[in-house]
């Protein structure tokens, strides 16, 4: 009996209240208004495993919006005291504890979950998707992409699905400001990993990007009345903070600007011409 996934049973025997399908060894009841019309003792009828409100196992016909390990898009019923009701297309509504919440969610939005069976034995969801993401992107270097925050790393970056379902990093350099989870950003494919995972940037290559940067850059120093506190040589933390850029970014983006004329750099200050 595999709980989360549909398999093919056969019907074993008939009681009032539905029939009793078995693996041959173990039998789960198919509530009666689902048995299909015309059964009989020997049919093969493919069911999806869960626990209802009582924590039986039982058997169902109908489909659910995802099945064990598989990632996707669910939303949230309601939340509660012990995490959020997600509706997956049963009957029973599937729970994403606070624990397997990477940001606290609310009702009415979409999360991005994978159903796991949690200790307990019980089917839930996690939005700690990374383990069932696919790597086999059909995606090559510099194509765009579609991709979904769905946690963050000081240390690595971003960690996003393309298309709700595939691997993917966003290099701390490549993301050119913090992203919130949950958040569905454009981004380009920087590099397809030995493993078929993807590395994404939400920039444009350094040639394309040097532009839009150095406007950015000359935008900030007009909000400090024309005159930038510090220079290109200022720590990456400063530089990442006013402007969101890294400090081989911003020293480009300053390279641009001097070579055309509209900035100069004074004491360490550097003023907009």
């Amino acid at each position: 009996m595999n709980l989360g996934q549909r398999q093919t049973l056969h019907i074993d025997r008939f009681k009032g209240f539905g029939a009793y399908l078995t693996d041959g060894k173990d039998s789960v009841l198919l509530p009666g208004k689902e048995v299909p019309e015309g059964a009989k003792t020997g049919d093969a009828v493919e069911v999806f495993l869960y626990k209802d409100s009582s924590d039986r196992l039982i058997a169902t016909v109908k489909t659910p919006l995802l099945v064990l390990h598989q990632p996707g898009l669910l939303t949230v019923r309601e939340t509660g005291k012990i995490g959020a009701f997600l509706d997956w297309g049963l009957p029973k509504d599937l729970l994403l504890p606070f624990h397997e919440q990477t940001r606290r969610v609310k009702a009415g939005e979409q999360v991005l979950v994978a159903p796991y069976i949690d200790k307990s034995g019980r089917l839930a969801a996690t939005m700690n998707v990374y383990p069932w993401l696919e790597k086999n992107a059909p995606y090559q270097t510099d194509d765009r992409v579609k991709a979904r925050i769905y946690e963050t790393s000081e240390n690595f970056g971003m960690f996003a699905a393309v298309d709700d379902r595939y691997s993917a990093l966003i290099p701390k350099n490549e993301a050119q400001m913090p992203l919130a989870i949950g958040e569905v950003v454009e981004a380009r494919v920087t590099r397809v990993l030995p493993d078929g995972r993807l590395n994404l940037s939400v920039r444009e290559k350094a040639y394309l990007q040097i532009e839009k940067d150095a406007e950015m850059v000359l935008k900030v120093i007009g909000e400090f009345e024309g005159v930038l506190p510090f220079d290109d040589r200022v720590s990456p933390e400063i530089i990442r903070r006013e402007f969101g850029l890294s400090k081989n970014a911003f020293k480009r983006a300053v390279g641009h600007l001097l070579k055309e004329g509209k900035v100069e750099i004074r004491g360490k200050r550097i003023y907009r011409l």
